[in-house]
C-alpha cells in the first residue's frame, strides 16, 4: 500500500465489534485452561455444542416398515403408483420410497454399508455399478442371496436367464455363485431408423441381414459432416459394448476373470474402429440431449442404437418424428447369427440389514413380477420386463403410431431371450473406463495411420489395459 493511502494517526479508526472482543477473550481463557492450546480447546467446545444441539433436535426416524431407494425417476413415479395396491394387501405396513440420484446412490449405499448406518431395506443399482458391491467373502456382501427364494418359487425359468449374470458373484474361495439382484429389465437393442429417409433412398431394411450389408449401405449413404449412418462413438462406451456383447464377448467371464484382451475383443475392436474413425467412417456420435434431438430431426443420423428404454426417450424428446421412425433388429455378425445385444440395466437387491426381508421380497415381487403392473409400466417407459409371462399382455403388443404403427413390445420380446449375458466383477467400472480409453486411443491411431500397423497397435493396447485391470485385481485376494 502506498504511503499516501495509509490512514493518519489522528484519523478515525473503525470501531471494533464488542462480540469479537468477547469471543477473543473467551478463547484466551479456554487456551489457558486447556493444556493442549487454544485451537484444540475451541474445537472441543464447538463439538460439545454441536452434540448438544443434535441431542435437542434428533433426526426424525422414519416409521416405515421398508425403505426403498431407486435412482431412476421413471421407476420412482411408477412405484408410487403401484404402492397403494401393495399396502392394501398388507394392512398396517408402510413403505418409504426414496429417489436418490444415480450419481449419488452408489457412494451413499457404500458409505451406509461401511458405517452400518442408514442402510435401506431395498435398493435398485445400475448394471455397471452392481458388481462393485460384490467384493470380499460372500458373507460380507451387503445384499441377501436371492437364489434360494427364486429357486423355491420356480422363478429362474420364468425370467430371462442371461439377465441374472450381471448380478451373480462367483466366490473364488468356495467356487459358489451367489445371486444378489432381481433383474428389472432385459434391454434388448434394436436399431431405430428414419423410415421416411430410407424409403426416399429406396432402402429395404429386410435386406440388411448382416453388418456387412449394413456397412455397404452406410458407405453409399454417408455424406461426411452432413449425414452418417450410425451413432457409434470413437470413445467407446455404449456402442462398443453393444458390438462386443453381440459377439458373446465381454470385459469379464462367468468366473470373474478379465477378458478384455480376448480374441473376440480384438476382433470387435478391429471391426468397430474403422466405422468411427478414418476417412471412410460411417458413424458419428452427436451426444445426448438437444444435440441428439437435432441430429435425428435434421437427418444427420439415419439410424441409432435403440435399447427399449431409449425408444421412450425418442417419443418424449423428439415428438416431431412421430410416424417417421421405425425399428429393425441389429444386423447379425454372420448370416443366421444373433440380431440383438444389450445396453443398460437395473437390479433390485434386498440388504442384509433389512428388518423385514419377507416383506421386502413380497414388495420386490409386486414391483417386478406382477404382469398387470408391468404392462402398465411398459406403456409409460417402453421397458420390457424380465418376466416372460408379462410379454403376453395386450399392452406389450399394442401398435405404436410414433413407430409407424409397429408393435414395439412384440419386436423387443422376439429378441429378448437372445440377449447376451453380461458378466460382472467388483472391478467392472474400472474395466469399462479402461476399455473406453483403449477405443479412443485406437480411433486416434486409425485417424492418423489408417490400417498400417493398426492390428498390432490394437492388440498391444488391449493387452496393456487388461493387464492393468488384472494387476488391480491381484492386490485383492477376493
Amino acid at each position: 500500500m502506498a504511503e499516501a493511502d495509509r490512514p493518519g494517526e489522528d484519523e478515525a479508526q473503525p470501531a471494533r465489534c464488542p462480540c469479537a472482543s468477547a469471543l477473543r477473550a473467551l478463547a484466551d481463557r479456554l487456551g489457558d485452561w486447556f493444556p493442549f492450546g487454544k485451537a484444540p480447546a475451541i474445537i472441543l467446545v464447538l463439538t460439545a455444542l454441536a452434540a448438544a444441539w443434535l441431542a435437542a433436535h434428533p433426526v426424525e426416524k422414519t416409521q416405515a416398515d421398508l425403505r426403498f431407494w431407486t435412482f431412476a425417476d421413471t421407476h420412482y413415479f411408477a412405484y408410487l403408483k403401484a404402492l397403494p395396491s401393495f399396502e392394501a394387501k398388507h394392512p398396517g405396513k408402510r413403505v418409504d420410497i426414496q429417489f436418490v440420484h444415480w450419481t449419488a446412490v452408489t457412494s451413499r449405499l457404500r458409505a451406509a454399508f461401511w458405517t452400518d448406518l442408514d442402510v435401506p431395506d431395498m435398493v435398485e443399482v445400475e448394471i455397471s455399478q452392481a458388481g462393485s458391491f460384490f467384493r470380499g467373502p460372500a458373507e460380507e456382501v451387503g445384499f441377501v442371496d436371492l437364489r434360494p427364494r427364486l429357486e423355491a418359487e420356480g422363478l429362474l425359468d420364468r425370467m430371462v436367464k442371461t439377465r441374472f449374470a450381471p448380478y451373480t458373484y462367483h466366490d473364488r474361495r468356495t467356487g459358489e455363485d451367489h445371486l444378489y439382484g432381481l433383474p428389472h429389465d432385459v434391454h434388448p437393442v434394436m436399431l431405430a431408423y428414419r423410415r421416411d429417409l430410407f424409403e426416399a433412398e429406396g432402402v429395404d431394411v429386410a435386406s440388411l441381414e448382416t453388418w456387412d450389408d449394413f456397412v455397404r449401405l452406410g458407405r453409399r449413404l454417408t455424406i461426411p459432416d452432413k449425414r452418417y449412418m450410425l451413432d457409434f462413438a470413437d470413445t467407446g462406451g455404449g456402442g462398443f459394448e453393444v458390438a462386443l456383447y453381440q459377439r458373446d464377448g465381454g470385459l469379464f467371464d462367468a468366473a470373474g476373470e478379465c477378458t478384455m484382451d480376448s480374441p473376440v475383443a480384438l476382433e470387435t475392436l478391429l471391426w468397430y474402429v474403422p466405422l468411427v474413425a478414418g476417412p471412410d467412417r460411417i458413424a458419428d456420435d452427436p451426444g445426448w440431449g438437444q444435440s441428439w434431438v437435432k441430429a435425428i430431426e435434421d437427418g444427420y443420423l439415419l439410424t441409432w442404437t435403440c435399447p427399449d428404454w431409449r425408444s421412450k426417450s425418442a417419443e418424449q424428446q423428439i415428438p416431431r418424428m412421430a410416424g417417421k421412425m421405425a425399428l429393425m433388429p441389429l444386423p447379425a455378425v454372420r448370416p443366421g447369427g444373433r440380431r440383438t445385444s444389450s445396453w443398460g440395466g437395473t437390479m433390485l437387491g434386498i440388504t442384509r440389514k433389512s428388518r423385514h426381508p419377507d416383506l421386502a421380497w413380497a414388495l420386490a415381487k409386486h414391483f417386478y413380477l406382477n404382469p398387470d403392473e408391468l404392462a402398465e409400466r411398459f406403456r409409460e417407459t417402453n421397458i420390457l420386463p424380465a418376466l416372460k409371462d408379462a410379454w403376453k399382455h395386450a399392452a406389450i403388443n399394442e401398435p405404436r403410431p410414433y413407430w409407424s404403427g409397429q408393435p414395439i413390445g412384440t419386436l423387443y420380446a422376439r429378441l429378448a431371450e437372445d440377449v447376451p449375458a453380461q458378466y460382472t466383477s467388483p472391478y467392472i467400472d474400472f474395466a469399462k473406463s479402461k476399455m473406453s480409453e483403449i477405443v479412443a486411443a485406437c480411433s486416434s491411431y486409425y485417424d492418423k495411420h489408417g490400417a498400417d500397423g493398426f492390428e498390432a497397435f490394437a492388440r498391444e493396447r488391449l493387452k496393456a489395459g487388461a493387464d492393468e485391470v488384472r494387476n488391480v485385481m491381484r492386490r485383492n485376494p477376493f
